[in-house]
């Protein structure tokens, strides 16, 4: 049975305090619901209405993540987990027990470089294991995919094996693939090939799960950042059936291709998308573009080399890219592009600068992606043209940095992933998680948000504290400005009369505890327009407690 989209109860959640990430009114005690939206703060319980008693609990607004991979998530859920495993053998003895279990192809997630011991991703450590079902497991920031001969075999790839626009097949010094696909090779290629290998059904599955997962964790707003036509399929289907408990909004995936009439036909494709779905629980609203690649596999692109030298050019360059965006901006969509390195960002902002003097001035609220090195000055550019930070505080945990820092090596480091100084230049930070890259709870990516310490490994040393924000701040970007970076502001965000009563319980007020409560600080309720996620509906006039 599916559950209600919107509350027609009268509700008054009273008995705690609540947050509102409301500027003008930041505090309250209660907060009155009607037929789904808020109605009032700090008013008497109106005749009939249903009492919710929080018995002191913490109340404050559904977090939006403001960038994450909903299919993806909710596959990866099923797939060998490589993220805590220690060294090569520990890989390959995941990998060989997923094999004994029957499967036709063996997919895992998160591997670090670190865990390699300064080798790089063969297709013969794999194949010593697993010689002949298909193996692919993807990197932990999904930008490199490692796969065994067999894997190859299916995919097609043999030395004479173009690499793909935007992506490299590694090779040995024979030409022949090692076995490591990075970015649209790992992005495009592989992915495109296992995106047809499993139904329909697998897909719904998937999005199931992913979004139980994060309504279970305090998530009523998601952002799809790289929207394809399975995933869309998948969460019109839901739509469909009235089972898509969560809002989405997509931003829909453009990839390089050959000529700029493929690349602006993609852009057609996303504004018809956009056209047609612009509703309360899914929408489009922009496109997605990867300008380059991740700090980790030396692919994203930096104005000085690498420690070792190295340096990578961009996914898409000016040339390629400043006609997609402008035709975009025309549109009205709203663009977002994923930009790590410094070079990248430059890159994209002046692709976005070339849009604002092609098209005119208007608000338009473009958002870059990640942003984990860029230069005061692409800061400074960023704030002045309205462009909305989109980062995740999960990515700087110190336990995924090791490998991070020894790519860049110098100076950068003490830079990465510059929260505090993007809202000191007046620029509006949207937080989220990038799920599966990352873990997708709120609340551990607040306590990275805040300390700078990992919430995967108890006890490392903080990651350039310097950068942390306050907790009230945290929470504004993971609600108030993540809603602003999707448009939705006017809806979800904030508690405040005329809001939707996307709402969140949590068993403790993170304001009163210490930064590390937020690891075990429970989610008791989440509302999506005022409807109890999982519970069933209650008689008018009851009194209940969280």
């Amino acid at each position: 049975m599916t559950t209600p989209t919107t509350s027609t109860e009268t509700l008054l959640l009273r008995g705690g305090r609540v947050f509102t990430a409301d500027p003008d009114r930041p505090w309250a005690e209660s907060v009155l619901v009607v037929d789904g939206q808020i109605h009032a703060l700090d008013a008497p319980a109106p005749e009939g209405a249903t009492v919710v008693d929080l018995d002191g609990a913490f109340v404050l607004p559904g977090f939006v993540d403001a960038h994450t991979h909903l299919v993806e998530m909710g596959a990866a859920a099923g797939e060998v987990a490589l993220v805590d495993a220690a060294d090569i053998g520990e890989i390959q003895a995941r990998v060989a027990a997923a094999a004994a279990e029957g499967r036709e192809r063996v997919i895992g997630n998160g591997w670090l470089y670190p865990a390699l011991g300064g080798r790089q991703p063969h297709r013969a450590l794999l194949d010593a294991v697993v010689p002949d079902v298909p193996v692919y497991l993807q990197a932990n920031d999904l930008h490199s995919t490692w796969v065994n001969s067999a894997a190859l075999r299916e995919l097609g790839i043999d030395a004479h094996t173009p690499d793909p626009v935007g992506g490299t097949i590694e090779r040995d010094e024979n030409g022949e693939a090692t076995g490591l696909l990075s970015e649209m090779a790992a992005l495009g290629l592989a992915r495109s090939f296992l995106a047809g290998q499993v139904t329909d059904a697998d897909r719904d599955a998937w999005l199931r799960t992913a979004c139980a997962r994060y309504l279970a964790d305090g998530v009523t707003t998601v952002v799809d950042m790289g929207v394809e036509a399975h995933d869309l399929a998948a969460f019109e289907r839901a739509l469909a059936a009235g089972d898509l408990p969560l809002r989405i909004v997509g931003h829909w995936l453009i990839k390089p291709a050959a000529t700029a009439a493929e690349n602006l036909a993609q852009v057609e494709a996303a504004i018809e998308h956009a056209r047609r779905l612009d509703g309360d629980r899914l929408r489009v609203t922009g496109i997605k573009i990867m300008a380059d690649g991740v700090i980790d596999s030396c692919t994203a692109s930096m104005a000085k080399p690498y420690a070792d030298g190295s340096n990578a050019a961009p996914i898409w360059d000016r040339e390629a890219l400043t006609p997609v965006v402008v035709a975009a901006d025309a549109a009205g969509l709203q663009i977002a592009i994923h930009a790590i390195g410094d070079e990248a960002s430059a890159i994209a902002l002046d692709a976005l600068e070339e849009a604002i003097r092609v098209n005119g001035p208007r608000e338009r609220r473009h958002r870059m992606e990640h942003l984990e090195v860029v230069s005061t000055d692409g800061i400074a550019r960023l704030a002045r043209l309205g462009v909305v930070a989109s980062m995740q505080p999960v990515h700087a945990d110190p336990a995924i940095q090791d490998n991070w820092r020894a790519m860049l090596g110098d100076e950068r480091v003490e830079r990465g992933y510059p929260w505090r100084e993007i809202t000191d230049a007046g620029g509006v930070l949207a937080f989220g998680t990038d799920a599966p890259t990352a873990p997708h709870p709120p609340l551990p990516n607040m306590y990275v948000a805040t300390t700078r310490r990992s919430a995967l490994v108890e006890g490392l040393p903080a990651n350039t504290p310097h950068l942390a924000v306050p907790l009230a701040e945290a929470l504004t970007h993971a609600t108030r400005d993540a809603a602003y970076a999707s448009r939705l502001e006017g809806v979800v965000g904030t508690i405040a009369p005329g809001m939707s009563a996307d709402l969140v319980v949590l068993d403790s007020d993170p304001f009163a505890t210490a930064p590390e409560d937020l690891l075990t600080t429970q989610v008791l309720r989440t509302f999506v327009a005022g409807v109890a996620q999982g519970d069933s509906q209650r008689a008018e006039g009851s009194s209940v407690r969280v």
